[in-house]
C-alpha cells in the first residue's frame, strides 16, 4: 500500500515525497487504524486523510467546521481530478440530493460535511446506506481542537461526534488539529473516544515565519503602517481586538493606499462573505479582522499576520500567526502590544461570567503570552516551550535573535513604582502614577494632594515612555494587577512584597527606541529577492496569468497553482510538458489542464 500511496501522491498531487510523518499516518489509516494528528498549519494535514480516502474502499467523510473552507478544499481537489463534494446550507435541495445519490452510487472519494449537518437524522441515515453499499472509507475530524471546552474555537456539536465511533466502530477515524497543548490533546482523545488511537505529534516549529514583537506607542497606527511598508502588494491579515478597532484600522489603511477590507461578526453576513471571497481570490488584499476571521483560512500565500492588540493566549496567537506562510515561503508574524492591552484583557477575564476555574486558566494563558512578549530569549524557543517542545534557541529568524535586546537592573525603579502605587491608594492607573513619579503637577495630581507624597518626582530621570515600559513589565511579572472594580486601577499583588523589601531583584527588557518615520507611500511589491531578473519577469507573468484564470473560473488563485510552484517554474523555465510535469505541485490533471498555457506564458516572456 505504501507504493500505491506514493504513486498517488506523485501523479495526483504532484509532490515527489512525503513530509515528516505523513507516510506513517497514511499507512495507519489505510490499514484501518485510528489516528490523532497534531501538525502545524501548512504541514500537510489534508493529505493525511485525502490519500487514505482515495486508497480505501468507499468515500471518506470529512467533518469540517466552516463552509468557506470546505468549498475551497473541494474546488482544489476538483483541480486535481479528485471526485469530491460537500453538503452544506449553501446548496439547494436538488443539488444536495444529487450529491447524496453520487455518494450512494460510489461516485465520490471525499465528502465534506459540517458537524451540525452530519448529526442530523437524515445525514446519519445517508451514511448508514452508503456504509451498506459502496462503503465509507474513513471519518476525518478536521480542526479537532473545537471539541475542547478550554479551547479558543469550542464548537458544541463536536462533543457529539462520538456517535461516529458508537454507530460505525469498524470505520477508521482520524482527528487533526494544528493547535493543542498537552491538556487539550488529552481532552480531544477523551471526548472523541480516541484514547487507543495512535498519536502523531509533529514539530510545531514554523521556521519560515519571522516572529517580531513591538511595544505599542499610542494607538499603534504609525507602527502598523511602518510594518506594512515592507509588505506592499502582499496578502496579509491584521488582527484587532474589537469590531470598532477593526473598522477604524481598515479605514486608516485604505486612506494610506492599502487594499484593506474589514471583517467581524457584527457585519452583514453577505458583506463578510464577499470580503472573505475577495481575500481568498485576489492577490494583495489585507484583511483587518477580529478572530471571527480565522479557522479554515486555507490561503497559502499570506505573507504576514499582524496583531495590533494582544491576543488572549499562546494557542490563539500560534494558530493566528500560523495562517502566514503556509506555502513554506518566508512570512512574518508581527505583534504590537502595550500596557493598556494587558489591563483590558485582565479586566475582561475577571469581569466575565465564566467559572473561577475557567478564569484562572485564562489568566494563566494570558500570563504565558505576556512572558513570551517580554522574553529576551529566542521567540521560537519561548513559543514552542508552551507546547512542550524543546528548541535550542538562536533560531536566526526572530527579533530577539537578529537584534538581541538589552536588559537592565530595574530593582530600584520597580520599588519606586510599586511604592508610588501604594502611596496613591492603589486607586489609579498608570498615567496618574507616572505623573506623580515624574513630578508632573496635573490638576488631578494636585486635587488629590499627590504632589505632597514622598514619591513625588522620585522618577523624573525616566520619561513617560520608559515608565510605561516599567509598568507593563511589572504587570507581566505579576507584581501589579488591574482592579476591575476601579476601572483598571493598579494594586499590588502578594509578590510585590519581596521586591519592596529589597529581597528580590528584577531585570527589565530595554525597549527599542522609536523608529524614524521611513515608510514609503508608493510602490509595488518587489520581485522575490532570490530570483534573477529574467526569472522574476517569468514569475510576474505567471502570476498574472493565474489571476486571470482564477477570475474566469471564480476560484481562489492558489487552487490553480501555489506561488511556490510558479516560482519553481520561473526558475527552471521548462521547455516542454515532460519537463513541466517534473516540477513539484504539478500532477497529471493540472499538467493536462494548464500545461500548454503555462508554456505559452514562458515563451511569450522569452520573446519579450
Amino acid at each position: 500500500m505504501e507504493n500505491a500511496a506514493l504513486d498517488l501522491l506523485r501523479t495526483t498531487f504532484g509532490h515527489p515525497e512525503f513530509r515528516g510523518e505523513q507516510a506513517a499516518i497514511i499507512d495507519c489509516v489505510v490499514n484501518g487504524g485510528d489516528a490523532l494528528v497534531l501538525m502545524p498549519t501548512g504541514g500537510g494535514k489534508s493529505l493525511c486523510y485525502q490519500l487514505p480516502a482515495m486508497l480505501r474502499k468507499g468515500c471518506g467523510i470529512v467533518v469540517s467546521p466552516l463552509i468557506a473552507l470546505m468549498q475551497d478544499q473541494v474546488e482544489a481537489l476538483h483541480q486535481l481530478g479528485v471526485r469530491a463534494a460537500f453538503l452544506n446550507s449553501t446548496l439547494d435541495a436538488a443539488t444536495a440530493g444529487d450529491i447524496e445519490q453520487r455518494l450512494l452510487a460510489g461516485e465520490l472519494d471525499l465528502l465534506y460535511v459540517a458537524p451540525e449537518r452530519l448529526l442530523s437524522p437524515r445525514c446519519l441515515n445517508l451514511i448508514d446506506r452508503a456504509h451498506a453499499g459502496p462503503g465509507i472509507a474513513l471519518f476525518a475530524i478536521d480542526e479537532a481542537h473545537c471539541v475542547s471546552q478550554w479551547g479558543h474555537d469550542f464548537r458544541r456539536e463536536y462533543r457529539e461526534l462520538t456517535v461516529l465511533h458508537e454507530r460505525w466502530p469498524d470505520i477508521p477515524r482520524i482527528a487533526l488539529t494544528a493547535t493543542a497543548d498537552e491538556p487539550t490533546r488529552r481532552e480531544i482523545a477523551e471526548r472523541l473516544a480516541l484514547e487507543d488511537a495512535r498519536q502523531f505529534v509533529s514539530s510545531f516549529d514554523r521556521p519560515n515565519i519571522r516572529y517580531r514583537v513591538a511595544q505599542k506607542d499610542g494607538s499603534g497606527q504609525r507602527a502598523l503602517l511602518d510594518f506594512l511598508a515592507g509588505h506592499r502588494g502582499d496578502s496579509g491579515i491584521v488582527y484587532a481586538f474589537s469590531r470598532k478597532r477593526v473598522e477604524k484600522t481598515a479605514e486608516q489603511l485604505q486612506a494610506a493606499g492599502i487594499n484593506a477590507l474589514p471583517y467581524h461578526a457584527g457585519m452583514p453576513a453577505e458583506v463578510r462573505a464577499a470580503n472573505q471571497r475577495r481575500f481568498l481570490q485576489e492577490d494583495g488584499v489585507v484583511m483587518v479582522a477580529t478572530i471571527a476571521f480565522g479557522m479554515g483560512i486555507d490561503k497559502p500565500d499570506v505573507r504576514f499576520v499582524a496583531h495590533v492588540d494582544l491576543p488572549k493566549s499562546i494557542e490563539g496567537y500560534y494558530q493566528e500567526t500560523g495562517r502566514a506562510g503556509r506555502d513554506g515561503e518566508p512570512a512574518e508574524a508581527w505583534l504590537n502590544y502595550g500596557l493598556g492591552d494587558v489591563v483590558n484583557l485582565r479586566m475582561l477575564i475577571n469581569q466575565g461570567e465564566a467559572s473561577d476555574e475557567r478564569k484562572r486558566l485564562e489568566l494563566r494563558k494570558l500570563d504565558a503570552l505576556l512572558g513570551y512578549c517580554e522574553s529576551t530569549r529566542c521567540r521560537r524557543q519561548a513559543l514552542l516551550g508552551w507546547f512542550a517542545e524543546s528548541h535550542p534557541g538562536n533560531c536566526g529568524n526572530c527579533d530577539n535573535c537578529l537584534n538581541p535586546p538589552e536588559s537592565w537592573d530595574g530593582t530600584e525603579v520597580a520599588r519606586k513604582a510599586l511604592s508610588c502605587v501604594y502611596r496613591t491608594g492603589q486607586r489609579f492607573g498608570a498615567g496618574h502614577v507616572i505623573d506623580v513619579l515624574r513630578g508632573t503637577p496635573t490638576d488631578r495630581v494636585v486635587q488629590f494632594g499627590h504632589d505632597k507624597l514622598s514619591t513625588w518626582a522620585i522618577g523624573d530621570n525616566l520619561d513617560a515612555r520608559q515608565w510605561s515600559s516599567v509598568f507593563r513589565q511589572l504587570v507581566a511579572a505579576g507584581l501589579l494587577e488591574a482592579d476591575h472594580e476601579r476601572h483598571g486601577a493598579f494594586r499590588l499583588t502578594s509578590d510585590a512584597g519581596p521586591v519592596l523589601r529589597g529581597e528580590r531583584q528584577l531585570h527589565f527588557r530595554r525597549d527599542a527606541p522609536k523608529p524614524a518615520n521611513t515608510r514609503k507611500r508608493n510602490g509595488s511589491a518587489p520581485p522575490p529577492i532570490d530570483l534573477a531578473p529574467e526569472e522574476a519577469a517569468r514569475f510576474r507573468a505567471l502570476r498574472g496569468w493565474r489571476a486571470e484564470t482564477a477570475r474566469e473560473q471564480n476560484v481562489p488563485a492558489y487552487v490553480i497553482f501555489h506561488d511556490a510552484t510558479l516560482r519553481a517554474i520561473a526558475e527552471s523555465d521548462p521547455g516542454d510538458l515532460d519537463e513541466l510535469g517534473q516540477i513539484p505541485g504539478i500532477g497529471a490533471s493540472k499538467l493536462e489542464r494548464y500545461g500548454e498555457a503555462v508554456l505559452q506564458q514562458l515563451l511569450d516572456c522569452d520573446v519579450a
